[in-house]
């Protein structure tokens, strides 16, 4: 399969299918067409006496100073470096090397007006792995992100770094070792390189990326939990989702009930005396649905996003540039702060699984030890759980509900898009090692529950857990054993495919 920029529609998988190698992605002749004629544009415009704001014009708040045609290169140039002053350590290559990828989707749609070499040098530079680094602070994520996407395109002046291995090292040094020269920018190409939402985006995709798993492995370890305290299956029935029929919710019910088909561990107390277990227990497809539904609607959100033109001017005709707002990223800033807050309680409803695991209730010993006095058991790790979650919460305020004007009051409303984009990220990986904790927990409480079995896929992945991690029978140092589950779950190595038809259930 081979993507055609500028033509073909990106979606999650599409972006990340690209990033990882597994399918080409090229300019097509038609994209090429688009690219020229757009250039072609600001040419005239560059040559015409009439203001044209970035082409012939200063920027922000000098945008009522027209520039020479002799001045222009050197106004992009100096745009970039002016801008190039992002602070704090460097965003992840993967992150870079994704805002890359959709910044060329964005300007080979034709409406920028940068110069076709531009475009091919940046697909050079992804071709290549030649990364730039790109610091993770200075964006307020409008006009776009101003500081990262400097930093970003720096290299093709020879300036800024890129990544070899692990290390940054001067563009200038990688650009002579791969026959390279530095580039001239030429009118409006500095504006249209710096102007878009790509360091939110590609931060969003990231996230949404490693969302979409920890979904549902937090279903998985909500079933192995409720294998482990034998607590009750109605709460998942389809008949109960179809009066509230949320389709986060009905998929969630789904998926626990295939969790439990077959589990003879459920069936050994079909007919205890037990009325209701707690709300972590019977009100998972209700919290992990509205995760469920958050997910959608920012998976939505961003994938519109990476098939949109997010700089500025937007080139429309041979003689009209419009200068508008397609840079701000509150589209994508609010709906992640919403997100973040979906992530953070799928912490929070682990944590209390947790909890509910240690209290020695319905035949459980108490801190899942048969030795307590003498031994802790699986008592402090809870305690973790319960600072990640307190972490979570304190990440949650939104930077969208906060604008501090910059540019001389030109730009006074900002989304602050790349701090929530940050934040959707530090709170996932917070729920990484929440949800691992779940997992070893649910695991030793399943072990107080032979000889009887769990469904088959609860048991592969209680097997999962049991090859890196032994059943706690006295005390020992529990740190290597929650760095093997967190490991385990950053690599995804637990099966939570389960065979649902969510289609079916929702008509």
């Amino acid at each position: 399969m081979t993507f055609k920029y500028g033509i073909d529609r990106l979606t999650l998988d599409t972006v990340n299918d690209i990033a990882n190698g597994t399918i080409k992605a090229e300019l097509c002749q038609e994209a090429i067409d688009k690219i020229n004629t757009s250039r072609q544009r600001v040419e005239k415009m560059a040559a015409s006496k009439q203001a044209v704001y970035g082409i012939n014009t200063g920027f922000g708040p000098l945008c009522d100073t027209q520039i020479t045609p002799e001045e222009t290169n050197l106004l992009q140039k100096n745009l970039l470096i002016t801008h190039a002053v992002g602070v704090g350590e460097p965003i992840a290559k993967a992150i870079s090397k994704l805002m890359l990828i959709t910044k060329v989707h964005a300007l080979s749609q034709g409406y920028s007006g940068i110069r076709l070499e531009t475009v091919q040098r940046m697909l050079t530079f992804i071709e290549r792995d030649l990364i730039p680094v790109v610091p993770e602070q200075g964006s307020v994520g409008a006009s776009g992100d101003l500081a990262p996407l400097s930093h970003l395109f720096l290299p093709l002046l020879g300036e800024g770094e890129f990544w070899q291995g692990d290390k940054p090292v001067p563009a200038a040094q990688i650009l002579g070792e791969h026959g390279l020269a530095p580039m001239d920018l030429q009118a409006k190409e500095g504006l249209a390189l710096i102007n878009g939402t790509q360091f939110i985006l590609s931060h969003a995709i990231t996230g949404l990326t490693k969302m979409r798993y920890l979904l549902d492995l937090a279903d998985l370890a909500g079933a192995m939990s409720i294998e482990g305290m034998q607590g009750s299956e109605s709460p998942f029935r389809e008949e109960l989702h179809a009066t509230r029929p949320f389709v986060g919710n009905i998929e969630v019910a789904a998926r626990m009930r295939s969790f439990f088909k077959d589990s003879k561990n459920m069936a050994s107390h079909t007919n205890c005396d037990r009325v209701q277990d707690p709300y972590s227990l019977r009100c998972i497809p209700q919290v992990h649905g509205a995760s469920r539904n958050a997910y959608n609607h920012l998976k939505e959100l961003a994938e519109t996003e990476m098939n949109s033109v997010t700089d500025n001017p937007i080139v429309i005709s041979d003689e009209e540039a419009i200068s508008g707002g397609s840079f701000h990223g509150q589209p994508l800033a609010m709906v992640l702060d919403y997100a973040s807050i979906a992530v953070a309680e799928l912490g929070n409803i682990a944590d209390r699984r947790c909890y509910l695991l240690l209290e020695g209730l319905h035949g459980l010993p108490r801190l899942l030890t048969t030795s307590g006095g003498l031994n802790s058991g699986m008592m402090i790790p809870q305690y973790a759980t319960a600072a990640l979650v307190t972490e979570n919460k304190s990440l949650c305020f939104p930077p969208s509900a906060d604008s501090v004007p910059t540019s001389m009051g030109q730009e006074d409303h900002v989304s602050m898009g790349s701090i929530s984009s940050r934040k959707f990220n530090q709170i996932l990986g917070n729920l990484e090692k929440i949800i691992a904790i779940e997992l070893m927990y649910a695991a030793q409480a399943i072990d107080f529950r032979r000889p009887n079995k769990c469904s088959d896929i609860i048991e592969e992945n209680f097997a999962i857990i049991r090859a890196k991690v032994d059943k706690l029978e006295q005390d020992r140092l529990l740190k290597p054993d929650i760095d093997a589950m967190i490991a385990m779950v950053k690599t995804q190595a637990f099966n939570v495919n389960v065979n649902v038809n969510v289609n079916t259930v929702v008509n």
